[in-house]
């Protein structure tokens, strides 16, 4: 048991570093001038083939050190992929801020718009890391991903149709338009299923722990265990009246100019 709350407490460390490190570099590009944020995408780009390479490599090994690496793996695929977000290299095609009278469909439409690019990126690795884990002995990096892809949809509806707490502090100058498309509310009528949803992964994966006796596999079900508690507690987040962004903003530089923080309101304030 010791091995699984190391993984665990992997997964959390994980989790907070990847997420001020992106943070960081984007926070860093702000000062940089105009096309900082496209260079930061692109200097990275080795993270992502090298994420890419482990990936394909660990899923054919049935070790404890290949479990971990899968996890990172994915992990670093995914960073990429919301730091291509974060920096406005990829997005979608709508950049333009929403009038508060846009309602129903018309406003989902917009607010899609204005990450439809960055989703489709991500449904084509999803489906892509399946078809190549077929009968893969070693699924870690699959499911953390797939884990990661249904926590940000289920993140972004919940952003859309409405929440309590959003907080647009982190994000960046390519990203200004995002909060006209979020909404204040008490709450809405997926929140319930979203975090039902989460915990019944989270006894999933810890049932899977229980029961399985291979050490590789008790260190991939407590990584997958604890990834998802942290997708179930960034939702969680989103109603909850705490301070959550002072985890990364210590680490943050300063803005380069002073700008008023709008509370509305984390998009992505809350990890990945």
């Amino acid at each position: 048991m010791g091995a699984t709350w190391v993984a665990a407490l992997l997964a959390l460390f994980i989790w907070w570093f990847s997420t001020g490190a992106i943070l960081v570099i984007v926070r860093r590009a702000e000062h940089r001038g105009r096309t900082a944020h496209q260079r930061a995408a692109l200097f990275t780009l080795p993270v992502l083939a090298f994420a890419i390479a482990a990936f394909e490599v660990t899923r054919h090994m049935e070790t404890v050190t290949a479990s971990y690496g899968a996890f990172l793996a994915a992990i670093g695929i995914w960073g990429w992929i919301e730091l291509a977000f974060l920096t406005g290299v990829i997005t979608g095609p709508n950049r333009h801020h929403c009038d508060d009278e846009v309602t129903g469909w018309e406003r989902f439409v917009r607010a899609y718009g204005t990450i439809a690019y960055h989703e489709t990126l991500l449904v084509i690795v999803v489906f892509a890391m399946v078809l190549t884990s077929q009968d893969a002995p070693n699924t870690v990096g699959l499911w953390t991903f797939i884990v990661l892809f249904f926590a940000r949809i289920s993140a972004k509806l919940n952003l859309f149709l409405g929440v309590p707490k959003i907080n647009t502090e982190f994000l960046p100058t390519p990203l200004a338009h995002l909060p006209s498309h979020f909404r204040i509310s008490k709450m809405n009528w997926m929140f319930p299923i979203s975090v039902s949803a989460l915990s019944f992964a989270v006894y999933c994966w810890l049932e899977r722990l229980m029961v399985t006796a291979a050490p590789h596999e008790q260190v991939g079900f407590a990584l997958l265990s604890a990834l998802t508690a942290l997708a179930l507690l960034e939702h969680w987040l989103m109603v909850l009246p705490l301070p959550d962004e002072k985890l990364w903003r210590w680490m943050l530089p300063a803005r380069k100019t002073k700008e008023k923080t709008t509370k509305m309101t984390g998009g992505d304030a809350h990890g990945f």
